[in-house]
C-alpha cells in the first residue's frame, strides 16, 4: 500500500530532575552539598531511509515520544542523558506543522543531514550548584525542562527528474517499463497504477535521471477526481514532464484536448507547475494508420504553444531511445531539482516554553500561568525558606510583579501559581 501523507505527534524527553543531597562520609562531620544533576532529555531526529519510498510505517503508529533524562544522585552522581529518538522517513518528505501547514524541513537537502525537529528538555542542577557562602545548606534543587513536542504533517513528494503525465490507459507504465529496470502493474483498464512509480533510466552518457508515473490525472483530478488530487504532489519536484497522449485515439478520445485537460488541472493545483517545461509523447504510433490519419491539427496545435514533439511506441519500442537521450540532454539546461524553504519561524523559546505570562483575574485572585512558570514550580521546595526567597527573586526579574500591577493587582490580593497562593505585597 502506497502511503504519501500522514499525521503524527512527537515529544523530546524531558530532562531528568537534580538531587537534593550532602556529603556523608567517615571522619567528615558536615559535608556539603553533593546533589548530581539530571540528564537531558532525548532529541526527536528525523533520517533519510534511502531504500524507502512510502509513508506506511506510519499508517498505525502516530505518536512518537523520546526517552526521558535520568535523575541525579547523591555523591555527584548525574543522570544518564537519554538516546535520542531516531525517526526514518524517504527522501523527499516535507515535515510540517499541523497547525499552520508551514513547512518545517524538507528532507531531500543534498547534504542527508539529519534534521532536529525536538529538542529534549535539559536536566536540573543537584543542590550543590546553590551553594553560596551564606546559603551553605540548601535544600532544594531544580527539575528538569519539558522536552519540546509537536503536531506534524508528513507529507512525501517523489525526487524524479522527469514526471509522466496524461490520462489513463495512454501508456505511461509501459513506457516507464520499457526506459527503464521499473516493474509497474500494466493492463487495459483505467486506473491499473494506484501509486505512482520511480525508475531509473540510463543513457549512453555517465548521467542517468528519475523518472515517475504520475497516475490517474483526468478531468477534475485538482479537485480530487479519480487519483490525481492525492498523486498531483509527487509532480510538484520534476523539472521536466513528458506528456503522453494516445495518438492512435483506440477509445476514442482527441489527443488534443486531453493535452488541453490536463494542462487545466495541472494550473488548478498549481499554476507554478503548469509553467515547467513539456515534451509532448504521441504513443501507440504502432496502431495508427498513418497513410490515412491526418495529423496536421495535432501537430499545428503542438507548435503553437512550443511544445517538442516525438512519436513513440511502447510496445515496439520505436522512437523511445530518441525520446530519451533528448530527455537527458534537456535536464542539462534546466534548473535543479527545487527544495522547499523553511517557512514555520517559531517564537523565541527556551526548551520547555518560552517566558510568556498569562494573568486571569477571578475577584481578587490573580491567577499566573505560562510553560516557564509551570517548569520552575518544580525547582522549588516550598518548606524551604532559601529556595521560596529564589522563586520571589525569579519572579522579580521576570517582570511578573511589574504585570501583575498592571493588571490591577494590589496589596493584599491573592496570587496563584499552579496550586500555590500567597498574598501580594508591593
Amino acid at each position: 500500500m502506497f502511503v504519501d501523507q500522514v499525521k503524527i505527534f512527537v515529544k523530546a524527553g524531558d530532562g531528568g530532575n537534580g538531587a537534593v543531597s550532602f556529603r556523608r562520609e567517615k571522619y567528615v562531620a558536615a559535608g556539603g552539598p553533593d546533589g548530581g544533576d539530571g540528564g537531558h532529555g532525548g532529541n526527536i531526529v528525523f533520517r533519510v531511509d534511502p531504500g524507502c519510498n512510502t509513508l506506511l510505517a506510519f499508517r498505525y503508529k502516530h505518536k512518537f515520544i523520546a526517552a526521558r533524562g535520568g535523575d541525579g544522585k547523591g555523591s555527584k552522581f548525574h543522570g544518564a542523558t537519554a538516546e535520542d529518538l531516531v525517526i526514518l522517513v524517504p527522501p523527499g518528505t516535507l515535515i510540517k506543522d499541523a497547525e499552520s501547514g508551514k513547512v518545517l524541513h524538507d528532507m531531500s537537502e543534498d547534504d542527508g543531514a539529519d534534521y532536529l525537529c525536538c529538542k529534549g528538555g535539559r536536566g536540573g542542577f543537584g543542590n550543590k550548584h546553590f551553594a553560596t557562602p551564606t546559603r551553605q545548606v540548601p535544600l532544594f534543587a531544580k527539575n528538569g525542562t519539558e522536552g519540546e513536542s509537536r503536531e506534524l504533517t508528513l507529507e512525501l513528494k517523489m525526487l524524479a527528474d522527469v514526471g509522466l503525465i496524461g490520462y489513463p490507459s495512454v501508456g505511461k507504465s509501459s513506457i516507464l517499463s520499457r526506459i527503464s529496470a521499473a516493474k509497474p502493474k500494466i493492463a487495459d483498464y483505467h486506473f491499473t497504477t494506484l501509486s505512482p512509480n520511480l525508475g531509473v533510466v540510463r543513457t549512453k552518457g555517465e548521467t542517468g535521471f528519475v523518472a515517475a508515473d504520475i497516475p490517474g490525472l483526468i478531468e477534475g483530478a485538482s479537485e480530487g477526481a479519480g487519483l490525481g488530487h492525492a498523486f498531483l504532489r509527487h509532480v510538484d519536484r520534476c523539472r521536466l514532464l513528458l506528456h503522453i497522449v494516445d495518438i492512435a485515439s483506440i477509445e476514442g478520445r482527441d489527443p488534443v484536448e486531453d493535452i488541453k485537460i490536463i494542462n487545466t488541472e495541472l494550473e488548478r493545483y498549481s499554476p507554478e507547475l503548469a509553467t515547467r517545461p513539456q515534451i509532448i509523447v504521441a504513443n501507440k504510433v504502432d496502431s495508427l494508420d498513418r497513410e490515412n490519419t491526418d495529423l496536421s491539427a495535432f501537430e499545428t496545435f503542438v507548435k503553437e504553444n512550443g511544445w517538442e514533439l516525438f512519436y513513440v511506441s511502447a510496445i515496439t519500442g520505436e522512437g523511445l531511445d530518441e525520446l530519451v537521450d533528448h530527455t537527458a540532454k534537456r535536464l542539462l539546461d534546466l534548473p535543479p531539482m527545487r527544495i522547499y524553504e523553511r517557512e514555520y519561524d517559531p517564537e523565541d523559546a527556551y526548551v520547555g516554553g518560552g517566558k510568556e505570562t498569562t494573568v486571569r483575574r477571578e475577584n481578587n485572585t490573580f491567577y499566573l500561568e505560562g510553560e516557564w512558570l509551570k517548569n520552575l514550580m518544580g525547582q522549588i521546595n516550598f518548606t524551604d525558606y532559601e529556595s521560596l526567597n529564589y522563586f520571589q527573586k525569579v519572579l522579580q526579574r521576570s517582570g511578573v510583579f511589574e504585570l501583575l500591577e498592571s493588571k490591577g493587582c494590589q496589596d493584599g490580593d491573592t496570587v496563584s501559581v499552579y496550586g500555590f497562593e500567597f498574598d501580594y505585597i508591593k
